[in-house]
């Protein structure tokens, strides 16, 4: 089947709308400015976090467990003159809430977050991090593709125990990932636990590592054409590079596509929904539920860029606004998911300029899948679970998960129209069937 181009853009619901004014940044994070307080600039960093947290963090009756006003008293003991002791004291404030991921960022660290989201290169090792539910362990969510991790061949799922000799359970996950960042040609020593392996220690050399979000190719076969479509993260310009991915692989009128989320850790929420209507019509995305409410769930736009057959690879490197997308198509039937489990990670963050230039991380919401499914720490149990072990080079030559895509398609593709030629031959045999009774019915009237 030759999919489906529309030659109007689809104009999106009121209510997509109003959740995308939110629904943003990292793994659903928000760009807003944050208020002023009448301390000195240093203080009011330590105002403007506490504040924002009570304000919008998903969970308020950890604020009782934590004694949370005290907590902000406690901070405004110290002596806050400077930017570096502000941040000593936030950290020390959000530390109780043991939620890794509601965190501050210094500026450079928010720098470098804000640029990764807008899909341009980074200079470090490629470790795109997480936390592990059930110690706080840090973990490898996936590594970027064509960086020094990829090539050294770290996993999904490794849990990593030091760098150059710190632990990351003491330094936070913002603080990990800032030591793995540095300039071009300087060098990170890493100790890492593969999740079914003794650990072991790698120096790895830091450089320039170009995102390239989103890459395709057609994929032939004896019988039949069709489409390779991977997307590593959801960045601002992803949506247009898959919209203009979808127009080319048209083109060459393939049959059905395979869509590679692997290894991808998510991003922006908004260009994880836009990438949900290139394969959706008018059917649920995402259920969203914040301190108050379930939320009725975002719909996809009416028209799409693709309606042909399809199949999605997934893994435990697939996070975040990765894991909406796949849920969304498993949820309504639209592909099937071959690969393993997805990481689990099912928060949404907001993030806010604080007024040094630096920015607050903070867990606003969670999301569940449309029929209801909440993945945090749980994951998406692909409906076609393949083989270990996993292949370390995605899309490559030697990618036996996609060669088993492939295949999959391919026997969909030749059931689909086995299954047309005998509804054609049915229609036929009715049709004969029709015509030698009328024949019988003209001979038997007097």
């Amino acid at each position: 089947m030759k999919p489906m181009l529309p030659t109007t853009n689809s104009r999106s619901h009121p209510l997509r709308r109003l959740w995308l004014a939110w629904l943003s940044l990292g793994l659903g994070v928000l760009l807003m400015a944050a208020p002023a307080m009448a301390l000195n600039d240093a203080q009011q960093l330590v105002v403007e976090s506490w504040r924002l947290v009570n304000q919008g963090y998903l969970d308020p009756a950890k604020f009782d467990e934590v004694h949370w006003r005290r907590l902000r008293e406690q901070a405004l003991e110290k002596t806050i003159n400077r930017s570096d002791e502000a941040y000593e004291a936030i950290e020390a404030m959000l530390l109780p809430l043991e939620d890794p991921y509601t965190r501050l960022l210094r500026p450079d660290d928010y720098t470098a977050i804000k640029a990764a989201n807008l899909g341009s290169e980074i200079n470090g090792v490629g470790l795109q991090l997480g936390a592990r539910a059930e110690d706080g362990q840090v973990v490898v969510i996936a590594p970027l593709e064509g960086s020094p991790a990829a090539d050294a061949g770290v996993t999904s799922g490794t849990a990593l125990l030091s760098v150059d000799g710190q632990s990351p359970q003491s330094l936070g996950l913002e603080a990990t990932a800032a030591r793995l960042r540095g300039e071009v040609g300087s060098q990170v020593v890493v100790k890492l636990q593969p999740p079914n392996g003794s650990s072991e220690e790698l120096t790895l050399e830091r450089r320039s590592v170009d995102l390239r979000p989103v890459r395709t190719r057609r994929l032939r076969s004896a019988k039949h054409t069709l489409g390779y479509l991977r997307i590593t993260q959801f960045s601002e310009g992803v949506p247009e590079q898959v919209k203009e991915a979808l127009q080319e692989l048209s083109e060459k009128e393939i049959e059905g596509l395979v869509l590679d989320l692997r290894n991808n850790s998510g991003g922006l929420v908004s260009s994880g929904l836009a990438v949900a209507d290139a394969f959706l019509s008018g059917s649920p995305i995402v259920e969203t539920r914040n301190r108050e409410r379930i939320n009725e769930a975002i719909p996809s736009a009416i028209e799409t860029l693709y309606d042909g057959p399809m199949v999605t690879l997934v893994n435990g490197g697939t996070a975040s606004a990765s894991e909406i997308l796949a849920g969304a198509l498993q949820d309504n039937s639209r592909s099937q998911l071959l690969g393993s489990r997805t990481f689990g990670k099912g928060l949404i963050q907001t993030l806010t300029n604080l007024s040094d230039g630096s920015g607050l991380a903070v867990t606003v919401a969670g999301y569940m899948t449309p029929s209801g499914r909440d993945i945090q720490n749980q994951g998406i149990e692909p409906d076609r679970t393949l083989d270990p072990p996993e292949p370390l080079n995605p899309g490559g030559e030697e990618d036996r998960w996609l060669h088993d895509a492939e295949l999959w398609m391919e026997a969909q593709l030749d059931r689909d129209q086995d299954a047309q030629l005998q509804t054609k031959e049915d229609l036929q045999l009715d049709s004969a069937e029709d015509v030698e009774f009328k024949t019988q019915q003209n001979r038997d009237d007097p």
